[in-house]
């Protein structure tokens, strides 16, 4: 999806670049076939990198190929491209779809249906509960593409009033997020103008558009000053508590890509360790027996004014947010427990519903 040459293998140029921009401004993050944020092998620092992910090609068994395939490869092939040759094909704002072929979606892990209809609208036929009599190859489950799938997505969209003209308009200008399915919302502001007592101000939106640009926006470097980042995001009453909130940012220095993940929000009163820049563990658990969650741990919305400890007022860069609940059930789950059946070791137990927002690019 995100190559750096056009479909005859020549070098992608200005025209290229700019007819993408002007016709994919969007891209989708997540879906119920999988969700493309970034793989384990582009982000091996990511402990969250390995989610919902389809390994596969559609319609075969042949692997996929993670470089050009995920996001945040694309963003750091951007700013690659803008470094050398001032072109950037990939400069998109987030959503989030379902995908289904059922003219509905299936949003919530304990109520997952299907996405094609007769063709996994059961837990034998999704591969999560076994097979009444072993397959041709002796396998007990299905081992169908279906068990990669999950359900996702939602689209979040910053729009001055709920009018086609209005939410098209924030298409355009990027000013979206995605989820897994929970209705988590999410802030996300950088700006040389954001007071850093700006939470207590009850116009602290309208005052973050005054100082600074949203998600899908750009900052142009302001001398050597660094920008502050407005960064909040609000749970889903009927999802589960935020557990943290990240800011992912990728740079280009020296021709090199790089990458870094910020945990800025704790839920439970915890605090970022400065050095590991991560949230300690705020100890929710689920019981595989019955798909119970911690009552007691979470927050239902997290906000804070951050600044990047690693600024260069010389290196382009992109950031954008991540939020992730505490840890729930996977559909698999739930459809294994109803059935009494054992869990399968090669699926995940549980998942971490998430959101993300459009980014915000650096240039210096």
């Amino acid at each position: 999806m995100f190559e750096t040459t056009n479909q005859a293998g020549e070098a992608i140029d200005r025209t290229y670049a700019e007819q993408r921009m002007r016709n994919e401004p969007l891209a989708e993050i997540t879906q119920v076939k999988g969700t493309s944020d970034t793989h384990p092998a582009l982000s091996p620092n990511d402990e969250w990198a390995d989610f919902e992910i389809m390994p596969v090609r559609i319609a075969s068994t042949l692997l996929s190929e993670p470089p050009g395939s995920y996001v945040r490869d694309a963003y750091l092939r951007g700013l690659a491209l803008e470094e050398s040759r001032g072109i950037n094909p990939y400069r998109f704002g987030v959503i989030g779809s379902s995908d289904t072929h059922v003219a509905a979606g299936s949003f919530e892990e304990d109520n997952y249906w299907s996405k094609t209809g007769l063709l996994d609208a059961t837990p034998e036929q999704r591969g999560s509960v076994p097979l009444e009599t072993p397959d041709a190859n002796g396998n007990t489950h299905s081992m169908g593409a279906s068990r990669y799938w999950g359900a996702s997505g939602l689209a979040g969209v910053w729009a001055e009033s709920n009018t086609r003209e209005d939410i098209f308009d924030a298409f355009r200008r990027k000013e979206t997020f995605a989820t897994t399915g929970p209705r988590i919302r999410v802030r996300f502001f950088g700006g040389y103008h954001l007071d850093d007592d700006l939470q207590r101000d009850p116009t602290n939106v309208a005052a973050a558009y005054r100082g600074g640009v949203p998600m899908g926006g750009q900052l142009q470097a302001d001398r050597d000053k660094q920008p502050a980042f407005l960064v909040w995001a609000v749970r889903d009453s009927a999802s589960a508590p935020l557990q943290r909130v990240q800011v992912i940012k990728g740079w280009v220095s020296d021709g090199e890509h790089h990458e870094r993940v910020y945990d800025v929000a704790c839920s439970d009163g915890l605090a970022v360790d400065s050095d590991t820049r991560r949230c300690p563990d705020n100890g929710a658990r689920v019981d595989l027996t019955t798909c119970a969650i911690s009552p007691d741990k979470g927050a239902s919305q997290l906000y804070t004014m951050w600044r990047d400890p690693d600024f260069v007022a010389g290196e382009r860069a992109v950031y954008y947010v991540r939020v992730l609940e505490n840890p729930t059930c996977r559909w698999s789950t739930w459809d294994a427990i109803r059935a009494g059946a054992t869990l399968r070791e090669d699926m995940h137990a549980t998942i971490q519903e998430r959101a993300w927002s459009s980014p915000i690019w650096y240039a210096p």
